[in-house]
């Protein structure tokens, strides 16, 4: 017990491990089970919370669990970046489970404690890879979270849910194992290790504190460390770029809050959070900028944004729109850490990372959490509640069920980015590192984007609370969704307005991550 306490990283990582196994145990009982997701959510949570001083402060724990070979090992560490997602993962998983319940009840849906020990496992790697502090310990509990979460795709059970998730599995453990694995190789031997850089988002994994290659092979063969950054973007395919994206639609075939923890909990977050750990953490800012890096990822990003908004637009089912939308969003987050290279020359030719731009980009992975979680938990309510997917059948529902749509609403503006909500924060630093960097395009595509977003939110709640409701549905028989279903999702859109309005809880822990105290 005494070597438990002197490891204080290990206790989040633990009561996440071991609450999926208590659930199983309790299988039978299903009020204890989904009790255990509530205590292991909120003492996860609290372990992890206990480090904000120190995060605040710019203390970096670290803490080596063993070693493996030579300048590689399973370490963590929690710094201003890694805190973010390590505290949204458990504090979402609480409001899931009340969500769960609602959901899987209701619909009396099978195999509910393979289910919940599925979903705890996925919350577990999404923390680890939250506190990994160097490439290997990221990669091994990314892995993790593909691994366990194949079974919640493929919930159903029927032809149309294998299809999904073995697209899913193809998609990202095939591209990790093509490309993730070989960018790791390659930075063992150009950089001697694995560890990240932190605190020293300039300098990156590569360089030595002179500013030159750690190795000769790097020095004679600077190309190969734009190879390796390649593997790496494409290695990490839960961020859905385009063209590694097309899994995240497919994978709606799972039940809604199976599409909650892929968009907004463990899944894509764990993909943007990882391609931001390997941008700010791996490469740095300065080999960011001198190896044109930035520009291309961002123009990546951008034509990811453009082209998967058009997408959703045509969508007439509410969780494929949902999901382009997500495919969208995630890119925000990708454009913004990437422009951390781009920033315009200052004095001379001294380089100045865009820390605008990198701001923006790291507040959208917890803005965006809050505000997609909350409109699956809205598919899912009005499916519970309607068995309805169809837009165009929406009409008038709003007037049954206000609530949910009246948080949909709420958090469709995130999504948009309008004031006073927490995405239009995030937009207007991404916005103004676009213009810093003197990148015309990358801004008319964010406000492109925007417009967009209105285009294919705006007509839900329209249609909702405005038209006349279809003559071939009667109301009268619908009503809101239980009320475990409609708490969290009212809960999660006011969260998302309290962030708009104190952007600062987060934003903290980002400049600390940025050295901006």
């Amino acid at each position: 017990m005494t070597g438990f306490i002197n490891y204080p990283l290990l206790w989040p990582l633990v009561i996440t491990f071991v609450a999926p196994f208590a659930i199983m145990l309790m299988g039978r009982n299903k009020n204890i089970r989904e009790g255990i997701s509530f205590v292991a959510a909120t003492l996860a949570f609290l372990a992890v919370a206990r480090f904000i001083p120190d995060v605040l402060n710019g203390i970096i724990n670290k803490q080596v669990l063993f070693n493996i070979l030579p300048g590689l090992s399973l370490s963590l560490c929690l710094d201003g970046l890694g805190i973010i997602f390590a505290l949204i993962a458990p504090f979402l998983w609480c409001f899931a489970t009340s969500y769960n319940i609602g959901y899987m009840r209701k619909l009396n849906e099978h195999a509910q404690t393979r289910y919940y020990f599925c979903f705890g496992i996925a919350i577990f790697g999404a923390v680890g890879v939250a506190m990994s502090a160097n490439v290997f310990t990221l990669y091994f509990f990314y892995e993790i979270i593909s691994i366990f979460t194949y079974p919640l795709v493929a919930h159903h059970e029927d032809e149309e849910s294998f299809a999904g998730a073995k697209k899913y599995m193809i998609y990202l453990m095939g591209t990790s194992k093509l490309f993730l694995l070989p960018a790791m190789a390659l930075t063992y031997i150009l950089s001697g290790n694995l560890d990240f850089s932190l605190g020293e988002i300039n300098r990156g994994m590569f360089l030595s504190h002179d500013g030159t290659f750690k190795t000769t092979l790097a020095t004679a063969h600077p190309w190969l460390i734009q190879l390796t950054y390649g593997l790496y973007i494409a290695g990490l395919a839960k961020a859905a770029l385009m063209p590694f994206h097309n899994w995240l639609p497919s994978a709606m075939v799972a039940p809604t809050p199976v599409s909650a923890l892929l968009h907004a909990v463990a899944v894509v977050k764990a993909g943007v959070f990882s391609v931001s750990r390997i941008i700010l953490s791996g490469f740095g800012a300065q080999i960011m900028h001198d190896f044109g890096l930035s520009l291309t990822t961002a123009y990546l990003a951008a034509f990811t944004i453009v082209v998967a908004s058009f997408i959703a637009l045509t969508k007439d089912d509410l969780k494929a729109r949902l999901a382009y939308s997500t495919v969208s969003q995630l890119s925000y987050v990708i454009i913004g850490v990437a422009l951390v290279g781009a920033s315009t020359l200052s004095e001379g030719t001294t380089f100045t990372a865009n820390l605008i731009a990198a701001q923006g980009g790291l507040l959208h992975i917890g803005h965006h959490a809050f505000g997609k979680i909350t409109l699956f938990f809205g598919a899912g309510a009005i499916y519970v509640a309607t068995h309805l997917r169809s837009i165009k059948k929406m009409n008038g529902l709003g007037r049954k069920m206000p609530w949910t749509f009246g948080a949909f609403g709420l958090a469709s503006l995130t999504m948009i980015g309008i004031p006073p909500v927490a995405g239009f924060v995030s937009k207007w630093y991404l916005l103004n590192g676009a213009v810093n960097a003197g990148q015309i395009l990358l801004m008319a595509a964010l406000l492109a984007s925007t417009i967009l977003n209105a285009g294919y939110f705006a007509p839900i709640f329209i249609r909702a609370f405005f038209y006349k409701p279809d003559p071939d549905i009667d109301l009268d028989h619908y009503h809101e969704a239980p009320l475990t279903m409609v708490v969290p999702l009212v809960f999660t859109s006011l969260v998302s307005l309290t962030l708009g309005l104190y952007p600062q809880i987060f934003q903290k822990f980002i400049q600390a991550f940025l050295g901006l105290r």
